[in-house]
């Protein structure tokens, strides 16, 4: 939805980034005119499940207040979970203070706590948290695909599980009971299959910590404020110059890399672009509206929306 840094310019919207993952809409960061991208996306605002900001500077989180005011004036009436470091509950006090207006649904704020903690969990995935190092607290994200092992069906009925509800027991991780013998799920389970892993970095300066944290993911969103001329600027401000983010992307050996967070003394990102490239191939500079499409196993497919090409 924005790729821009502090300042918006034509082309770039501050930072937002829209996933859908099974059943769920998630909102990365919510900066200025988020609302507005993402009805140009056409993604229903009412569909959010969940907003995670990566931290408190406002062009990542100047444009909560239109979205949840929007939400109201919709008529939404099911919890909004907003998740970010310690000050997004007082931030979201002084939010629902803004202004003349009633909100119709409950806001549930959620402060992050530790340096790599798991925030959310469900059946098919998990979101987790690592602490970065910027100008105030900042936390990257990881979202998980969680795959269940595939039921050794053959292996069951060999073992004298009709075909049934017991199978969906022992997928489910409880054993039965057949002919007074227990079988155990480990038993018709193959090994643990690894899902779709993507990490977003939000703002930071490059840290060790992120190859650990971003190791053989699928997709590394990382900011990419500067060229390789503003590097000693890059660093006093938080933020990281593209080869450096391409480096690592090289360590964690990621499928993809997706740079953003562009000043806006740059027209354009192909400086940025060609430097991180010539460490790392695999390496695209965003673009507002740029569609990212992963699936596991198959190689990532990244549409420009802007000019069509994939």
């Amino acid at each position: 939805m924005g790729t821009a840094s502090a300042i918006p310019t034509k082309t770039r919207n501050h930072a937002s980034i829209v996933l859908k993952i099974y059943d769920r809409t998630v909102l990365f960061d919510c900066g200025e005119g988020t609302q507005k991208q993402i009805m140009e996306a056409q993604v229903s605002p009412m569909k959010i499940d969940d907003i995670y900001i990566t931290h408190l500077h406002g062009d990542h989180i100047l444009g909560l207040p239109g979205i949840i005011q929007s939400l109201a004036f919709r008529g939404r009436t099911r919890p909004l979970n907003i998740y970010g470091p310690q000050g997004i509950s007082e931030l979201i006090t002084h939010i629902k203070n803004l202004g003349y207006y009633t909100i119709s649904y409950e806001l549930m704020v959620h402060e992050i706590e530790g340096d790599d903690v798991v925030i959310y969990q469900q059946n098919n995935f998990l979101i987790r948290a690592m602490k970065m190092k910027h100008t105030i607290t900042n936390y990257a994200y990881k979202i998980e695909e969680i795959k269940q092992p595939k039921f050794l069906r053959d292996k069951a009925i060999e073992l004298g599980v009709p075909p049934g509800p017991l199978f969906g027991k022992l997928q489910d991780g409880n054993p039965v009971i057949i002919d007074g013998h227990e079988i155990l799920p480990e038993q018709v389970l193959g090994p643990p299959r690894s899902g779709v892993k993507l990490v977003y970095s939000g703002d930071t300066i490059p840290q060790e910590n992120m190859i650990y944290f971003a190791k053989d993911v699928n997709v590394l969103i990382h900011e990419a404020t500067f060229s390789n001329e503003y590097k000693e600027k890059a660093i006093e401000n938080g933020h990281t110059i593209a080869e450096d983010a391409a480096l690592i992307a090289k360590n964690a050996n990621v499928q993809q890399l997706i740079l953003t967070h562009l000043s806006n003394r740059y027209t354009s990102s192909e400086t940025l672009e060609k430097e991180a490239k010539a460490i790392f191939e695999n390496t695209v500079y965003a673009e507002d509206m740029m569609t990212i499409i992963v699936e596991n196993n198959k190689p990532v497919k990244i549409i420009n929306n802007m000019n069509n090409q994939v």
